[in-house]
Protein backbone atom coordinates (compact mmCIF):
# COMPACT_ATOMS: atom_id res chain seq x y z
CA UNK A 1 0.00 0.00 0.00
CA UNK A 2 1.45 3.29 -0.98
CA UNK A 3 0.32 7.28 -1.42
CA UNK A 4 1.52 8.43 -4.53
CA UNK A 5 1.84 11.99 -6.07
CA UNK A 6 2.21 11.90 -10.02
CA UNK A 7 2.77 15.11 -12.06
CA UNK A 8 -0.99 14.36 -13.05
CA UNK A 9 -2.06 15.00 -9.21
CA UNK A 10 -4.93 15.88 -7.56
CA UNK A 11 -3.26 19.20 -6.41
CA UNK A 12 -3.99 21.34 -8.98
CA UNK A 13 -1.28 24.11 -8.10
CA UNK A 14 1.62 21.34 -7.82
CA UNK A 15 0.44 20.24 -12.02
CA UNK A 16 1.16 23.96 -12.72
CA UNK A 17 4.17 23.93 -11.35
CA UNK A 18 5.40 20.56 -12.49
CA UNK A 19 4.49 21.57 -15.82
CA UNK A 20 6.62 24.85 -15.43
CA UNK A 21 9.36 22.28 -14.83
CA UNK A 22 8.92 20.54 -17.71
CA UNK A 23 8.76 23.26 -20.25
CA UNK A 24 12.28 25.14 -18.24
CA UNK A 25 13.70 21.31 -18.80
CA UNK A 26 14.77 20.68 -15.74
CA UNK A 27 14.77 17.24 -13.95
CA UNK A 28 11.97 16.83 -11.52
CA UNK A 29 13.09 13.88 -9.94
CA UNK A 30 15.06 15.88 -7.47
CA UNK A 31 11.99 17.35 -6.00
CA UNK A 32 10.48 14.30 -6.26
CA UNK A 33 13.02 12.73 -3.87
CA UNK A 34 12.27 15.53 -1.71
CA UNK A 35 8.60 15.19 -1.66
CA UNK A 36 8.68 11.42 -0.90
CA UNK A 37 10.65 12.03 1.90
CA UNK A 38 8.96 14.41 3.14
CA UNK A 39 5.80 11.49 3.18
CA UNK A 40 7.72 9.10 4.47
CA UNK A 41 9.24 11.54 7.19
CA UNK A 42 4.92 12.56 8.09
CA UNK A 43 3.73 9.08 7.98
CA UNK A 44 6.50 7.90 10.28
CA UNK A 45 5.38 10.84 13.02
CA UNK A 46 1.92 9.35 12.98
CA UNK A 47 3.04 6.36 14.47
CA UNK A 48 4.45 8.50 17.26
CA UNK A 49 1.49 10.97 17.39
CA UNK A 50 -1.08 8.45 17.38
CA UNK A 51 -2.76 10.27 14.74
CA UNK A 52 -4.69 10.08 10.88
CA UNK A 53 -3.38 12.40 8.20
CA UNK A 54 -6.84 14.26 8.98
CA UNK A 55 -5.44 14.76 12.45
CA UNK A 56 -7.90 12.49 14.38
CA UNK A 57 -6.72 9.95 17.30
CA UNK A 58 -6.44 6.70 16.33
CA UNK A 59 -8.84 4.47 18.73
CA UNK A 60 -6.31 3.25 21.13
CA UNK A 61 -6.08 -0.53 20.39
CA UNK A 62 -6.86 -3.09 23.89
CA UNK A 63 -3.38 -3.79 23.48
CA UNK A 64 -2.72 -0.64 24.50
CA UNK A 65 -5.20 -0.07 26.76
CA UNK A 66 -4.87 -2.79 28.61
CA UNK A 67 -1.07 -2.92 29.06
CA UNK A 68 0.17 0.68 27.70
CA UNK A 69 2.12 1.39 25.17
CA UNK A 70 1.03 2.60 21.95
CA UNK A 71 -0.99 1.36 19.38
CA UNK A 72 0.08 0.28 15.59
CA UNK A 73 3.71 0.04 18.04
CA UNK A 74 3.74 -2.94 19.56
CA UNK A 75 7.18 -4.52 18.11
CA UNK A 76 7.21 -1.97 15.39
CA UNK A 77 7.12 -3.40 12.44
CA UNK A 78 4.63 -1.47 10.80
CA UNK A 79 6.11 1.37 11.30
CA UNK A 80 9.72 0.43 10.69
CA UNK A 81 8.51 -0.62 7.11
CA UNK A 82 7.36 2.81 6.11
CA UNK A 83 9.55 3.62 2.96
CA UNK A 84 9.51 6.25 0.13
CA UNK A 85 10.81 6.32 -3.65
CA UNK A 86 10.84 8.75 -6.12
CA UNK A 87 10.97 9.08 -10.35
CA UNK A 88 11.17 11.26 -12.91
CA UNK A 89 7.74 11.37 -12.49
CA UNK A 90 6.56 9.92 -9.06
CA UNK A 91 6.38 10.28 -5.40
CA UNK A 92 5.44 7.20 -3.46
CA UNK A 93 5.80 6.40 0.03
CA UNK A 94 3.79 3.56 2.10
CA UNK A 95 4.56 0.01 3.05
CA UNK A 96 4.78 -3.55 2.12
CA UNK A 97 3.09 -5.48 4.95
CA UNK A 98 0.26 -7.76 4.18
CA UNK A 99 -1.75 -6.34 6.90
CA UNK A 100 -1.46 -2.69 6.58
CA UNK A 101 -4.49 -2.42 4.87
CA UNK A 102 -6.80 -3.45 7.56
CA UNK A 103 -5.11 -1.32 9.99
CA UNK A 104 -5.61 1.50 7.18
CA UNK A 105 -9.30 1.31 6.19
CA UNK A 106 -10.83 -0.94 9.44
CA UNK A 107 -13.17 -4.03 8.85
CA UNK A 108 -14.05 -7.39 10.19
CA UNK A 109 -11.83 -10.27 10.34
CA UNK A 110 -13.14 -13.52 10.17
CA UNK A 111 -13.06 -17.10 11.31
CA UNK A 112 -12.56 -19.54 8.20
CA UNK A 113 -12.62 -22.64 10.14
CA UNK A 114 -14.53 -23.65 12.87
CA UNK A 115 -11.69 -23.72 15.61
CA UNK A 116 -11.64 -19.39 15.32
CA UNK A 117 -9.45 -16.98 15.42
CA UNK A 118 -6.52 -17.37 18.38
CA UNK A 119 -4.42 -14.57 19.11
CA UNK A 120 -2.36 -13.83 22.30
CA UNK A 121 -3.46 -10.25 24.58
CA UNK A 122 -0.92 -10.04 27.71
CA UNK A 123 -0.26 -13.40 29.20
CA UNK A 124 -3.86 -14.68 27.72
CA UNK A 125 -4.54 -16.56 24.64
CA UNK A 126 -8.47 -15.58 23.23
CA UNK A 127 -10.61 -17.16 20.79
CA UNK A 128 -13.27 -15.03 18.64
CA UNK A 129 -15.17 -15.98 15.69
CA UNK A 130 -14.68 -12.86 14.44
CA UNK A 131 -12.64 -9.39 15.21
CA UNK A 132 -13.35 -5.83 14.10
CA UNK A 133 -10.35 -3.97 13.77
CA UNK A 134 -10.88 0.03 13.55
CA UNK A 135 -9.81 2.20 11.19
CA UNK A 136 -6.17 3.73 11.71
CA UNK A 137 -5.33 6.06 9.07
CA UNK A 138 -1.28 6.20 8.74
CA UNK A 139 -1.23 7.00 4.96
CA UNK A 140 -2.11 9.97 3.24
CA UNK A 141 -1.34 13.85 2.88
CA UNK A 142 -2.71 15.87 5.51
CA UNK A 143 -3.79 19.81 5.10
CA UNK A 144 0.16 20.78 6.68
CA UNK A 145 1.86 17.84 3.57
CA UNK A 146 0.03 19.91 1.11
CA UNK A 147 1.21 23.16 1.48
CA UNK A 148 4.66 21.67 2.66
CA UNK A 149 4.56 19.96 -0.97
CA UNK A 150 3.37 23.44 -2.51
CA UNK A 151 6.47 24.94 -0.95
CA UNK A 152 9.01 22.42 -2.14
CA UNK A 153 7.43 22.76 -5.32
CA UNK A 154 7.37 26.62 -5.23
CA UNK A 155 10.69 27.03 -3.91
CA UNK A 156 12.26 24.46 -6.32
CA UNK A 157 10.83 26.28 -9.30
CA UNK A 158 11.76 29.64 -7.71
CA UNK A 159 15.31 28.59 -7.71
CA UNK A 160 14.93 27.36 -11.41
CA UNK A 161 13.76 30.58 -12.61
CA UNK A 162 16.42 32.54 -10.66
CA UNK A 163 19.12 30.09 -11.96
CA UNK A 164 17.74 30.70 -15.95
CA UNK A 165 17.63 34.35 -15.21
CA UNK A 166 20.36 36.17 -17.39
CA UNK A 167 23.70 36.42 -14.54
CA UNK A 168 22.01 34.02 -12.31
CA UNK A 169 23.31 31.63 -10.15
Amino acid sequence: MAVSIRINSNLPLVQRLFKAMRQMGADPQPLLRDIAFLGESSTRERFRSQSGPDGQRWKPSLRAQLFGGKTLTQDGHLGDSITSTADRTTAAWGTNRIYAAIHQFGGEIKAKGTAGLRFKIGERWATKRQVSIPARPFLGVSADDAQDILDLVSDYVSNLVRRSAPGGA
